[in-house]
């Protein structure tokens, strides 16, 4: 389980959460991250929320998400689930992933908070996205 006092605090972090919508806190979080519209980032130091549009390969874009989440700074990532591919590109980024996220970003957020959301790994990586 991750613990704030293994990394910098976390009022100064930057966390990214899939999303269908821009409804700020309220967002509806996507079930599979990798085909979501939109981004939340919750800048936690600044104590705000935005988006960024899903530009990756699954819209017609280019690059995988976790380069664009990368290239925005996020440090965190709350989703619902995700296959083990898509958790060693995250490592590879440096981007920690926590699973188990449902509801809104808020909720997500409060979940996360409570440690009650699990840090991503092969062993509970979803089976439906094992490419």
């Amino acid at each position: 389980m991750w613990n704030a006092t293994d990394k910098k605090e976390v009022n100064e972090m930057r966390i990214g959460i899939p999303v269908m919508d821009k409804n700020g806190y309220e967002s509806i979080i996507g079930q599979h991250f990798g085909r979501v519209p939109y981004f939340a980032i919750v800048d936690m130091e600044k104590k705000d929320i935005s988006f960024i549009d899903n530009t990756s390969e699954h819209f017609g874009g280019m690059g995988k998400p976790p380069e664009l989440l990368r290239s925005n700074d996020v440090e965190i990532m709350l989703c619902s689930a995700l296959g083990p591919k898509a958790i060693q590109l995250f490592e590879s980024y440096g981007i920690e992933i926590f699973v188990g996220a449902s509801g809104t970003v808020r909720n997500t957020m409060e979940q996360w908070k409570n440690g009650n959301l699990r840090e991503a790994t092969d062993a509970n990586a979803c089976k439906e996205h094992r490419h």
